[in-house]
């Protein structure tokens, strides 16, 4: 694309976060991404119910952006919840402290696998699709609450056996997606496309704010080595941010399938000469050096979405056999890694990090509110 694409890029600390997104979403151009007339839909990224470090939305980065949307006149905000096989929506805005916030500024949630809430409906997508027609031959189905309305993805900063890395296009795929998604996972690039190509059709605004306050390195999404890098970033861009987010954690963003196609197709900027970083440019040149490197759950999942063995996808995933790889990746992540492992480096970020002190801040006290911004 020939014009120049922005992602703001700031370096925070705890004591200014929420006024630091204050001024990201400034130098971002929210006012020219979203409508002020349409409701704009908070969709927060929950990896994983338990508060693993940069696993999840970080509940500064959900004021931060609640705050920051009401300031600029966008008051008509709702967040929708999506659940997965593994991940518990539920358990996961509680143990992450989401549930006080949305309180504190009377934030409705609504569950996209709640009838009551929204239904899915057929959509037959103007733009070429380049996987879903054949993973769904049956329909593409979204929700229909979305249509018409802004949205705003929080995911954060950090690594994903299965894309390299995931951030603001990947953020979509939970709330766009039924819990048949797991089909996608042999093309998760082209569905990553897909699914931008539907957001920009359906929504009125796209926004995406990325929190890298402690970055994900390793075999993501759930399962990581956190590391304090104390930066956020904010782009009406979804390609853009996540290229930017790519290169800061040291991978080619073209390099990476679904940046690189997306790119191609013209549904944002993938190639970082052409991105214009505003804010902290100098922490935008940072390389942090992340490796997604290997684990039990990348061996398995690349077995079965991409090995010798994926012929045997239909039998396994698309039958009551589903149940079986499932209930054995719940078994490894929460019985497993969490209890041995990553409970006790959540609780050692929590005592021992800045930001780790801040989350224990809002268990105690719900949210922050003005005294921070």
């Amino acid at each position: 694309m020939s014009t120049k694409a922005q992602v703001a890029v700031l370096r925070t600390q705890p004591e200014t976060v929420l006024q630091d997104y204050d001024r990201l979403f400034d130098l971002a151009g929210v006012q020219d991404a979203l409508d002020p007339q349409a409701t704009t839909i908070l969709k927060d990224n929950i990896s994983w119910h338990f508060p693993m470090p940069s696993a999840n939305t970080t509940p500064w980065q959900l004021e931060g952006t609640i705050l920051a949307l009401q300031r600029r006149g966008y008051t008509d905000q709702v967040c929708v919840q999506n659940q997965t096989v593994v991940t518990n929506a539920f358990k996961g805005e509680d143990l992450n402290n989401y549930v006080p916030i949305f309180q504190q500024y009377d934030i409705p949630v609504l569950y996209n696998f709640k009838g009551d809430d929204m239904d899915w409906v057929r959509y037959e997508p103007q733009a070429e699709m380049l996987a879903l027609n054949h993973i769904y031959p049956e329909g593409i189905y979204i929700p229909d609450y979305f249509r018409g309305k802004n949205i705003v993805h929080l995911p954060t900063v950090k690594a994903h056996i299965y894309t390299t890395t995931t951030g603001a296009m990947k953020n979509a795929f939970g709330g766009l997606l039924t819990k048949h998604r797991h089909y996608t996972h042999t093309w998760i690039h082209e569905t990553l496309v897909d699914l931008l190509a539907i957001q920009k059709e359906i929504h009125s605004g796209i926004f995406a704010v990325m929190d890298g306050t402690t970055a994900g390195d390793g075999p993501g999404p759930r399962i990581m080595r956190p590391v304090v890098k104390n930066v956020i970033l904010a782009s009406a861009d979804q390609v853009a941010i996540d290229a930017v987010a790519a290169a800061m954690m040291g991978f080619e963003p073209l390099a990476i399938d679904y940046i690189r196609l997306a790119h191609e197709r013209g549904l944002g900027v993938g190639d970082l000469r052409e991105i214009e970083i505003v804010g902290d440019t100098d922490a935008a040149d940072e390389r942090w050096g992340f490796e997604v490197g290997m684990s039990m759950h990348r061996f398995l999942a690349w077995l079965g979405w991409y090995g010798p063995t994926k012929f045997l996808q239909k039998l396994v995933f698309r039958t009551p056999l589903v149940t079986i790889p499932t209930l054995v990746s719940e078994i490894e992540h929460d019985y497993i890694h969490w209890p041995l492992k990553e409970n006790k480096i959540y609780k050692r970020w929590r005592a021992e990090t800045s930001w780790g002190q801040m989350f224990a801040q809002y268990q105690e006290q719900g949210h922050l509110g003005q005294a921070n911004g």
